[in-house]
């Protein structure tokens, strides 16, 4: 199974670093056009169907590929975001004026790693068994496939941020997850 894992595009929440967790956030006119410069580089390859978050700016993003590629878009809550909880829609500024420095150890209700990867690994083995020898595309969001990635392949280095409509390409056979690129943003570059 090949599978194209991709972030969502930008959105004005992006840009100013506030946690977007289960907020319906739409994509901004950058966000827009760097799914499109995405879409017309995975024109190049074959791709059989996409999942994506149902949360707006997944859904933007994956249509706007869909449109290119020609194919339908499948709705898949189980890809949204990890929830945010009471982070929601603050920046680190704000959330150190509230919670004090060590907020990270608080619990303010945000969704837990494992709980997220739980959720990938179900949706992505029904993937798997549903369209077995396809080239998939995922759209979803930055901690979900952090958090997935880093269950998956965790030999690659997880510091690095996870960039706006970066592609990921992963490859399953049997239980072992390969990849064939990662946080890929060479689309970017194109004019």
């Amino acid at each position: 199974m090949r599978i194209g894992f991709i972030r969502h595009g930008s959105t004005s929440w992006n840009k100013e670093k506030r946690a977007q967790g289960s907020s319906d956030i739409h994509l901004d006119d950058e966000g827009r056009l760097h799914a499109t410069k995405l879409a017309e580089r995975l024109n190049e390859e074959k791709w059989d169907v996409i999942f994506s978050s149902g949360l707006a700016r997944a859904y933007q993003t994956a249509t706007i590929i869909a449109d290119s590629l020609d194919l339908e878009v499948i709705i898949d809550n189980r890809l949204r975001e990890a929830g945010g909880g009471q982070i929601e829609g603050t920046t680190e500024v704000e959330r150190i004026n509230k919670w004090g420095p060590n907020w990270r150890e608080l619990d303010l209700g945000i969704e837990k790693a494992d709980l997220v990867v739980a959720r990938a690994q179900e949706a992505i083995e029904e993937f798997h068994q549903s369209y077995e020898d396809k080239n998939i595309l995922i759209v979803s969001h930055g901690s979900f496939l952090h958090h997935f990635f880093k269950s998956a392949l965790p030999e690659l280095d997880h510091e690095k941020h996870l960039v706006n409509t970066s592609l990921t390409i992963l490859n399953k056979q049997q239980d072992e997850w390969t990849h064939e690129i990662y946080n890929s943003t060479s689309h970017l570059n194109r004019s």
